[in-house]
């Protein structure tokens, strides 16, 4: 049988040093794989998501994305962020010395994405699609315990909701960034919790309204085998534009969120709202070589 090669590798996303941010397996080229295949690969980078990207009748490229316990997963996050990045820190989208944007096909969406070279690194931004709300949880007592939190932990403004950017993902709002350091899910409780929510995952932050420019997160997600997430675009975006709805934030605000500091992988996610999240970014490709199937 022939042997296959494709150019892979790994980025570490909203990272401005190396072995910071996110880590991201990337795969180019990859349009004759199959999903087995692809599912299989991101088991073996063993990575929090692996993206491969391919040609797209619809798109400048078609991404997928799948977790190593092979979930594929969709939205506008670092999985798209960091692949574009791969893309441009290689040269494959030319010099970038002006801002140029690309258009990507993510599952049923076509998202804009943005890029350009700044004092020699590609940064990224990423619009997202609208904020779409799910009714508040109301339930807080069994949210707290799943989070091992005591239940005056949760601040009852804004309710604990599910938001969706790209992704549904439970906004959980907490008294200080002590309180989200404190969180130790039970992933099987949680799963339950998200699961009637109904939401993919769980970001549990700490914001200001008197320092209105950052907040501190944490995102955990046992619906797909996901414990914790070290920077999660799909959830900081919809966060934002979350906290402008119950008029935290001015429409056209920007937030850096500071997310992974527990994991020992600090990130920082700037989202500026136009009024639609706009994600932004730059990554540090750390391993780039060939994969032979």
């Amino acid at each position: 049988m022939a042997v296959v090669e494709l150019v892979a590798g790994l980025i570490d996303v909203f990272a401005d040093a190396p072995l910071t941010g996110n880590p991201l397996a990337v795969v180019q080229d990859a349009d004759d794989l199959t999903e087995a295949q692809m599912r299989r690969l991101a088991g073996e980078f063993n990575q929090a998501e692996t993206t491969f990207i391919m040609r797209s009748e619809r798109a400048d490229r078609k991404l997928r994305s799948f977790t190593a316990s092979g979930v594929e997963v969709g939205g506008a996050g670092h999985n798209a962020l960091g692949a574009w990045l791969w893309l441009g820190e290689r040269g494959e989208l030319g010099a970038l010395a002006t801002p140029r944007t690309f258009h990507q096909e993510i599952g049923a969406d076509v998202l804009p994405i943005r890029l350009e070279r700044i004092d020699g690194r590609v940064h990224g931004h990423m619009r997202q699609a609208s904020l779409r709300l799910s009714p508040p949880l109301e339930d807080v007592a069994r949210l707290a315990a799943a989070l091992g939190l005591d239940a005056g932990d949760i601040l009852p403004e804004p309710k604990p909701r599910p938001a969706d950017t790209g992704a549904a993902h439970l906004m959980v709002r907490v008294v200080d960034a002590g309180a989200v350091d404190k969180a130790r899910p039970n992933a099987e409780a949680l799963f339950a919790v998200l699961e009637s929510a109904p939401a993919e995952g769980c970001y549990v932050y700490a914001f200001d309204a008197d320092a209105p420019d950052a907040a501190y997160a944490r995102f955990f997600n046992p619906t797909i085998g996901l414990w914790e997430d070290a920077a999660t675009g799909t959830a900081a975006g919809p966060l934002t534009a979350f906290l402008a709805a119950e008029g935290l934030l001015k429409s056209d605000a920007t937030l850096a969120i500071e997310q992974g500091v527990k994991m020992g992988r600090r990130s920082i996610l700037r989202v500026r709202l136009t009024p639609d999240p706009e994600l932004s970014g730059a990554g540090i490709v750390v391993l780039a070589g060939t994969l032979r199937l």
